[in-house]
């Protein structure tokens, strides 16, 4: 049942729940460091392969920093999915969410960061026709009606 308080746009008496919530299992979390990024304040630690010719993390010697690899690859089925079971799909006009309108339970939208609070409440009230879940419904909604 859904009171006066709740808020339309999460509930789950109108969103419902995703189609099949299969086990997410992510092999590896931490990001792949670049060697030597810890060494020296200049180097980013964005990933890069080592190439050096003795290079002990190109060659995969035991205690070195781990090179990335297709076995660190997600399940087919369940990459790129939230812990929800839901994909993100992001919106920046209240048309866009007519995409989602059939893959209500597959996606859900995020409203981009560079969307004026206007727009964000069209967009806010037409998911709630579209009964599709939005991530950041308030993002940006709230400061404007304090001021």
């Amino acid at each position: 049942a859904i009171t006066a308080g709740d808020s339309l746009f999460f509930s789950e008496a109108r969103m419902g729940k995703a189609v099949q919530k299969a086990n997410i299992v992510k092999k590896r979390t931490k990001k792949f460091a670049r060697h030597h990024s810890d060494r020296y304040v200049r180097m980013d630690t964005s990933w890069r392969r080592p190439r050096g010719i003795d290079n002990r993390t190109r060659r995969e010697y035991k205690s070195n920093p781990l090179l990335p690899g297709c076995g660190y690859g997600s399940n087919k089925k369940t990459r790129h999915m939230e812990r929800d079971g839901l994909r993100r799909f992001r919106v920046f006009n209240p048309a866009d969410l007519n995409v989602l309108f059939m893959n209500n339970k597959k996606f859900s939208a995020v409203i981009a960061h560079n969307v004026s609070g206007v727009k964000r409440r069209a967009i806010v009230r037409r998911a709630e026709q579209l009964s599709i879940k939005g991530v950041n419904p308030d993002a940006r909604v709230r400061e404007q009606e304090n001021e």
